[in-house]
């Protein structure tokens, strides 16, 4: 019963960290977001304003926003990596 307890315990902890990460992900997302609408914005205005502005290829854009999502994806991992090693080492030394 008690080592269920302390299983818990430990599950909890893991869940907590997941939960931070996915939480400072989402803040990191949310920046993004505003800072590309914003670069959206000033590059319509640029538009509007000069007809000699030759808008960027789309392909481009999205392989720049893909690239970044692979990136935050890879943070993400590499963040929760460590906590999950911790975790089987612990396992094995309860066995």
């Amino acid at each position: 019963m008690l080592s269920r307890l302390q299983e818990l315990r430990k599950e909890e902890e893991t869940l907590l960290r997941v939960k931070a990460a996915l939480h400072d992900q989402l803040t990191r997302l949310k920046v993004e977001e505003l800072a590309l609408q914003s670069m959206i914005r000033a590059k319509e205005e640029n538009t509007a304003d000069s007809s000699a502005v030759v808008a960027e290829d789309p392909h481009q854009i999205l392989g720049q926003m893909d690239n970044e999502a692979a990136i935050n994806q890879t943070e993400l991992q590499l963040s929760l990596q460590p906590h999950e090693e911790e975790e089987e080492e612990e396992e094995e030394s309860d066995s």
